[in-house]
């Protein structure tokens, strides 16, 4: 399915993206992970195995992306697809109690981040097609079932991932007739992800475990193989999609 493929995976050291890394490199792949933490992404690559890197990197930081597209290229020679999976987000209150100071990091991370990873893959894409070096290149942006509706004091975050399917859309268009393909995931809540693993009280997670039909939350594996799908040649006539990986939580 993806064998001898170049991936780059951002927040690729724990939850989402290490779950999605560790599966591309079972399905062949060779795999460059970022995440601002040395020791998280050293650990990671010690724990995944196979063909995997690691690069610190900040993706609000343009000249961190810049390199983290150049590394994997120097590394293995070529990049032909990405998980752009890097975010933050909270539930954090009604939006008169939001501040201005979390609006500026959440949106520097989730959508500057996405938007700034875009850029550079992109980039990287046409140029292997100037090169001769074959056509095209895939992308997935992590969104969210939060990107297409709400919850109640989650304003902050909402947003940014309205604005990724955006994104994501806008992209999908404008580099078609490329051979590059944009999509999204929008994952429930993951067990193993920022919010199934945080600190929400009790009360709130049992709230939302029942807005999922399957009864369970999703694990991270569940969105790596949604993933690898978007990415592969399987989905070669798919791209402005937003594929929901949520447990049946947006059926209406």
């Amino acid at each position: 399915m993806m064998t001898g493929k170049v991936v780059l995976v951002t927040g690729g050291s724990r939850g989402i993206g290490k779950a999605t890394a560790r599966a591309l490199v079972a399905a062949g792949a060779k795999v460059v992970i970022t995440g601002r933490h040395q020791d998280a992404g050293d650990e990671a690559v010690a724990d995944i195995g196979g063909e995997v890197h690691f690069v610190r990197s900040d993706v609000a930081s343009e000249a961190d992306i810049e390199r983290s597209v150049a590394e994997t290229v120097t590394r293995f020679g070529r990049l032909d697809a990405a998980f752009n999976n890097a975010g933050i987000g909270e539930i954090a209150g009604p939006l008169h109690k939001l501040d201005a100071d979390t609006f500026e990091s959440m949106f520097d991370v989730n959508v500057k981040g996405t938007w700034l990873c875009m850029k550079h893959e992109v980039r990287q894409f046409l140029k292997q097609t100037e090169a001769g070096r074959g056509r095209g290149g895939a992308i997935v942006n992590c969104s969210s079932i939060l990107g297409h509706q709400a919850i109640a004091g989650s304003g902050h975050y909402t947003a940014t991932k309205h604005a990724i399917e955006g994104y994501t859309k806008v992209g999908a268009l404008d580099y078609a007739k490329d051979g590059i393909r944009i999509n999204a995931v929008a994952p429930a809540v993951i067990e193993d992800g920022r919010l199934g693993a945080g600190k929400a009280p009790q009360v709130f997670k049992d709230y939302l475990l029942a807005k999922h039909p399957l009864g369970r939350f999703g694990v991270g594996k569940d969105v790596a193989g949604a993933v690898m799908f978007l990415l592969s040649d399987h989905a070669s006539f798919i791209t402005g999609a937003s594929l929901q990986v949520d447990g049946g939580y947006m059926i209406e």
